[in-house]
């Protein structure tokens, strides 16, 4: 019992220990994530934002519209909710090279900085967020996962004060492709 106890205990500290993945540990999947190509046209999103024990809290869809200019790029999306309620946010996105981007938009506090690698994008950045007739500044630590030409998986954890809110979780699909 207590050689149980012994490595488990061991197994926990491990698992305490193992470091966050980083856009590096996707180098060499593929399809490779070229955010210039995916996110140029139109795309359409379904998503859920989870509370930290995981219930699905709200329900939305979100219409994208995304185009380029060199280096320069307009990510326009409108939120519709399950309740009814619409919101617009617009992404000014920039392509720092060497995988690094950096983004803006009117809620979002700062800069949001992203860096890529192979099918891979990891953004952090802090929002806005408006509840209950209160706004708070939420941290997003967001990643996107293209899967094929069409379809990118996102899962963003949300947090306070390091303190874990809950989750957002997207299915795009890129339309025309």
């Amino acid at each position: 019992m207590k050689r149980r106890i012994a490595l488990l205990a061991t197994a926990t500290l491990l698992a305490g220990c193992a470091s966050a993945p980083t856009p590096a540990d996707y180098a060499a999947e593929k399809p490779l994530l070229d955010l210039k190509t995916y996110f140029n046209g139109e795309i359409v999103a379904h998503g859920l934002f989870t509370d930290r024990a995981g219930k699905v809290l709200r329900r939305f869809t979100v219409q994208m519209t995304g185009r380029w200019d060199g280096a320069q790029g307009t990510l326009d999306e409108r939120f519709t909710y399950s309740d009814g309620e619409t919101e617009r946010r617009v992404w000014r996105l920039r392509d720092e090279g060497n995988g690094r981007w950096t983004g803006r938009a009117d809620d979002v506090v700062g800069v949001a900085e992203g860096r890529s690698a192979g099918n891979a994008l990891n953004w952090t950045y802090t929002l806005s967020l408006p509840v209950d007739g209160k706004v708070y500044e939420v941290q997003f630590d967001d990643w996107m996962y293209l899967i094929d030409g069409r379809v990118m998986l996102n899962k963003a954890r949300m947090s306070k004060f390091g303190f874990h809110l809950g989750d957002v979780t997207l299915s795009f699909t890129k339309l025309g492709a």
